[in-house]
Formats: C-alpha cells, sequence, structure tokens
C-alpha cells in the first residue's frame, strides 16, 4: 500500500503517489539546476510546471485520480530530460539542435497581441497557415471592401471566439512547436534579449549624450544601470508602444465583455429552466396515462410502435434534456472564465447517448407511421320499420355519466376508466353522424367502423372489435357519444361514423347535444338543433323557424340629379322614378314607363304600348 501526497503545481492540486512525487521532485530539482545561472530562470521554471500539470490534465479522468508513476514517465518523456538540453547562451547565437523526444504536436489557433495592430487576429492566422502576417492583413482589407463589410464581421466573430496566447506553452503551440524545456526556454531568453537590446540601445544613447557634457556624472550613471528593473522597463517599454487601435480594441473589448456575460446569464437561465421543466415531465409520465407532445401524443407513440412507454419517454428526455443541459453549460463558461472543462469522456458520452436517441425516436416514428399505412371498414346496416315519411323522430347523444361525460367529440385521444360493473375499459369519443335524404319509405341507419394497421387484415380486425351502441325507444333515437375497444387492442384511429336515411317529408327534430357530432356533409349542418325540421330532397326545412324582417319595411332615398329621382323598396311595392321615366313592382306585376314606351308585365303576359302602336 503506497502513501499518496497533494501538490500544488501551477495553482492546480493533483493527488499523487508517493514514489512518483519523488520522481517528480527529482525531475523539477535536476531542472532547476540545469537553469541556474539563466536569464530568466524563474519564468522558465515556472512555465515548465504549468506545462507539466497541463499534460496531467489530459491525463486524469475525475478529480479523485492519483498520478502515478506512468503518468510521469509519460510527461518527462515528452518535456525531456534536463540533460539534453544546452542552457548557456551562446546556444541561441547558433544554429539551435533539433531534438525531438516525440512526435509534434499540431498548431493551434491563438490570437497573437504581442505583434497585432488590433486584436492579434492577423498575427495568430499567419502562424497558424505559415504565412507574412502582411498577407493576412491583405486579405482583409479585400474581405472588407470587396465584401461590403463581410470581413469586419468575420473578424470580429475571430476576435471573440479565437483565445489570446498568454501563456508561453500557448505562445509556443500557436507556432506548432513541441512544448519541450528547451523551447520553453528559448521562448523567454527571446524575451528578455528583445527587452535586453532595447534597454541596452536606450542606454547607450543616453551615456554617449551625457559623457559629452557630464563626464563627472559616469559613476552615477553606472549605479543607475545596475539597478534598473528590467521588468519596469519592459512594462513601459510595451506601453509606450501602444498604438490608437490598441485603445479602441479595449474599449471595444470592454463592451463585448459585457455583452457576453449577458448572453452568458440568458442561455443560463433558458437551459436551465428547460432542463427542470424537461425533467418534471418525464418524472410526471411516470404517474400519469398520457404525455402530449407537441400535437402528437407519446402514449400513442409507445402503442403503435409497440416500444415500452418508459423508453420512448426517456430517449425524448435525453434528446431535449441533453442540448438544455449544455445550453446551461455555455452559458455558465461565458460567465467563470476558468471553468474546468467536463472532459472529452463526459462529452463523448453525451454526445453518444443523444445520437441514440436520436435514432430510437426515428425508428418509433417510422414504425408508428407504417402503423397506420391500411385502413379497413366494418359496415353494418339495419332498418328502422317504425319511422316512414308521415312520421317525426327525434334524435339526441346519449353519454355515460361514469367515465364518457359531456357532449363533444374527439377523434384522437383514447382514455382509460372503468365501467358501472368496475371493469377496465378503453374509451374515446371519436363518433360522428350525417343525416341523409332517402326515396325509400322507411328510415334506414348505417354504421360504420374504421381503424387502421400495418395490414388490411389487421386493421379490419381492430375495426370488428369496436363496441358501439345505439337504441331506439318508440320514435327516439339515441345515439352514444363514445366508442369501447378491448383494453388488448392497439390503438389504431379507431372510429365510427354513423349514417341516419330518412324518407323524404318525415319530420326530425335534433337536440342540441348532437350539434358537435355531425359532419361537415350532414343536412343539419345548413340549418340548426332543436327544431321541427321537414325532410326534403337533399336538405331540411325549418318548420317553426321565425322568419327575419317579416313585417319591417324600410324606405331609401336616393337623390341621382337636381330634378329629385325617389327610389322607394318595401314589403308591398319597389318604385323608381325620373322626371323622364319610372319603374313599378309588386303584387300585379311589373311596370315600365317612358315618354315613349309603356311596358306591363302580369298574370295576363306581357304588354308593349309606344306612342305609334300597341302590342
Amino acid at each position: 500500500m503506497n502513501k499518496t501526497v497533494n501538490i500544488n503545481l501551477a495553482g492546480i492540486f493533483f493527488h499523487i503517489d508517493e514514489n512518483a512525487y519523488l520522481k517528480l521532485q527529482r525531475y523539477l530539482e535536476a531542472i532547476k539546476r540545469s537553469f541556474t545561472d539563466s536569464q530568466g530562470r524563474s519564468e522558465i521554471i515556472s512555465d515548465i510546471e504549468a506545462r507539466i500539470s497541463e499534460l496531467f490534465l489530459e491525463r486524469i479522468i475525475n478529480d479523485k485520480q492519483v498520478i502515478g508513476n506512468k503518468e510521469v514517465d509519460e510527461v518527462i518523456t515528452i518535456m525531456g530530460q534536463p540533460e539534453d538540453y544546452l542552457v548557456d547562451d551562446e546556444i541561441f547565437e547558433d544554429e539551435p539542435q533539433q531534438r525531438t523526444h516525440t512526435k509534434g504536436r499540431n498548431k493551434k489557433l491563438y490570437r497573437d497581441t504581442e505583434n497585432s495592430y488590433v486584436g492579434g487576429v492577423s498575427s495568430g492566422l499567419a502562424h497558424y497557415f505559415g504565412m507574412d502576417a502582411i498577407w493576412v492583413r491583405i486579405i482583409w482589407l479585400v474581405l472588407v471592401i470587396g465584401g461590403f463589410g463581410t470581413g469586419v464581421l468575420i473578424y470580429i466573430l475571430l476576435w471573440i471566439l479565437v483565445p489570446e496566447a498568454k501563456t508561453t506553452s500557448e505562445k509556443i503551440l500557436m507556432t506548432g512547436k513541441n512544448v519541450t524545456i528547451s523551447n520553453i526556454e528559448k521562448k523567454i531568453r527571446d524575451g528578455f534579449g528583445t527587452v535586453s537590446d532595447s534597454v541596452g540601445q536606450n542606454l547607450q544613447t543616453a551615456g554617449d549624450k551625457l559623457k559629452e557634457g557630464f563626464e563627472s556624472a559616469s559613476d552615477n550613471l553606472s549605479n543607475s544601470v545596475k539597478n534598473i528593473d528590467v521588468n519596469k522597463s519592459t512594462n513601459r517599454i510595451k506601453s509606450s508602444s501602444q498604438t490608437f487601435f490598441d485603445t479602441i480594441a479595449d474599449i471595444f473589448m470592454f463592451f463585448l465583455k459585457i455583452f457576453a456575460k449577458f448572453i452568458g446569464i440568458i442561455l443560463m437561465i433558458a437551459g436551465a429552466a428547460g432542463f427542470i421543466a424537461t425533467t418534471v415531465a418525464f418524472i410526471s409520465a411516470n404517474f400519469i396515462d398520457r404525455l402530449n407532445f407537441g400535437d402528437s401524443d407519446i402514449m400513442y407513440w409507445s402503442e403503435a410502435s409497440n416500444t415500452p412507454f418508459w423508453l420512448v419517454g426517456s430517449m425524448l428526455y435525453f434528446l431535449i434534456g441533453i442540448p438544455l443541459l449544455l445550453l446551461f453549460y455555455l452559458g455558465l463558461k461565458i460567465l467563470v472564465n476558468n471553468l474546468r472543462s467536463i472532459g472529452n469522456v463526459a462529452k463523448f458520452t453525451l454526445l453518444g447517448i443523444w445520437l441514440l436517441a436520436l435514432i430510437g425516436i426515428c425508428i418509433v416514428g417510422a414504425k408508428q407511421g407504417l402503423s397506420y399505412s391500411e385502413k379497413a371498414p366494418s359496415i353494418s346496416n339495419e332498418k328502422i320499420e317504425s319511422i316512414t315519411k308521415n312520421d317525426t323522430l327525434f334524435l339526441s347523444m346519449k353519454n355515460n355519466e361514469t367515465y364518457a361525460e359531456g357532449y363533444y367529440r374527439d377523434f384522437h385521444n383514447f382514455r382509460n376508466a372503468f365501467d358501472d360493473n368496475g371493469n377496465k375499459i378503453s374509451f374515446a369519443r371519436s363518433v360522428a353522424f350525417r343525416i341523409r335524404s332517402t326515396r325509400d319509405s322507411i328510415a334506414k341507419i348505417k354504421v360504420v367502423k374504421t381503424a387502421r394497421n400495418s395490414s388490411f387484415d389487421s386493421a379490419k380486425k381492430l375495426a370488428d372489435n369496436i363496441i358501439y351502441e345505439y337504441e331506439l325507444i318508440g320514435n327516439e333515437l339515441l345515439l352514444d357519444n363514445h366508442i369501447i375497444i378491448p383494453n388488448e387492442d392497439m390503438k389504431r384511429d379507431q372510429r365510427v361514423e354513423v349514417t341516419i336515411y330518412l324518407p323524404i317529408g318525415t319530420t326530425l327534430f335534433a337536440e342540441e347535444n348532437t350539434h358537435r357530432f355531425h359532419t361537415n356533409n350532414c343536412l343539419l349542418s345548413k340549418t340548426e338543433e332543436g327544431h321541427f325540421l321537414t325532410v326534403a330532397n337533399g336538405k331540411l326545412i325549418c318548420n317553426d323557424c321565425e322568419e327575419d324582417n317579416d313585417d319591417d319595411t324600410f324606405e331609401i332615398d336616393v337623390n341621382i340629379n337636381k330634378d329629385g329621382a325617389k327610389l322607394k323598396i318595401n314589403s308591398e311595392v319597389f318604385e323608381a322614378s325620373t322626371s323622364a321615366s319610372s319603374i313599378k313592382i309588386n303584387e300585379d306585376g311589373v311596370k315600365s314607363k317612358t315618354d315613349n314606351v309603356e311596358v306591363n308585365i302580369d298574370e295576363d303576359g306581357i304588354k308593349i304600348t309606344t306612342d305609334k302602336n300597341e302590342e
């Protein structure tokens, strides 16, 4: 049994085996000894530790995993041994010796803010594609001018999405090199060399001027040079070289970060609310017999595809819940800059589950569609001997107060309930009727039961199993407002349509509770329920309906010209006249008269009289 220790490497805590810890400690001490006299030693060691920390993070699956000798050996193999590198200053003056211990890494895209004019996007792309930054900037200008501003939008998106190369490791990866001890040392010492050259040039110029006029101040100048803080000098040099674009970029980035935080909050709220709602719906589905999803019913999906209800619900839950969960994580990542990744294992696991759920739902949908491909009827006819053309038929819907209350039609939803004897049943209000006229002497009723399934025979069997009843008491016909199917039968769009053929001359009185059940091509759709209706050829004539505007009269006076014409319309007469002509319509006929012609149309025929002759 080995002991484990906790270490803090580049600000990240790791659990490491004691033997692995001793090996790592010896390795780091050897590196430190190699850089004893090197310029920028602390920065080099710090970046090496940061890189080792990144390599450890790539190899652990969870926070409780213990790092062993295997992981330490892999990291040492990648980073290289200290004795493999020359650490004296001459290594950077000649051509560097290339020693590769591992396969080279692919380049990573970062923004190079050290060589930037605005946001470092062009410099980063130049490193990534191995070309000069000036050509990338020329391409941006072409896109801005020739692309009607497209280049600006693309540049802003890359500015937002591409991270800045901040650490030494990121700057090395940006150029496509391996992050090894040699490359880290070279990168840092190159930076110090640039600063030293700049400081040296400034000091040389200042020394020459001071030497000409102030020879006596050389000792003080020497002391000042010895006390120069290189870091402060570097910061001052960088600050003095800041351009106008840098200032604009800082202001733009400030508002962009505020906007990004706002978007992050919106994404978090939307993702969390949607995920919670989906979870509650999924849990609730285990306690209710149906759950609506859009215009479809998950219970029907399950039965139509012969798939367990819990499996269909689970697939829908993962299909909707996983994107909402990732939406919440994306918002959280925008708000928290140093948020740790959930790891590749978790990402690929969620992606796999989501793809399986998507494939499963597609299969369920396909099976459901195939199960409704064929439709079959079951037809029965019966004559109603007691209703002839001189009789009156009273029509009404009959409900069941135990499980089918209410007078409305629903072709889609089946429900489970218990009948008056306590037996479990499946019922639906998928009933419709229509009234037709017939020249036969007696009435007839036809009941058509229909169902769907993957084959005609299976659909016919489901249709035959539909239970539907009606009752004739004297001259009153009672139609059930629901159908019943056997509990073991699949629900496949079972429905009933009743057609009532009434002889011409029969009187029909339909109760108002039949209003929601008749079809659009029913004769009742052209009149009203609750009245005595006489059956005519293809229509119903109301016997007791009030006629509109029975005794009402109205007059309309229209001034056509200055002479004043009058137009009068009422229940008895239609009269219009001008100074030259007139027309009059009443129960005697139509009379029209002008200066030369007079026309009379009545029961005797048509008579036309002119000032010259008479016909």
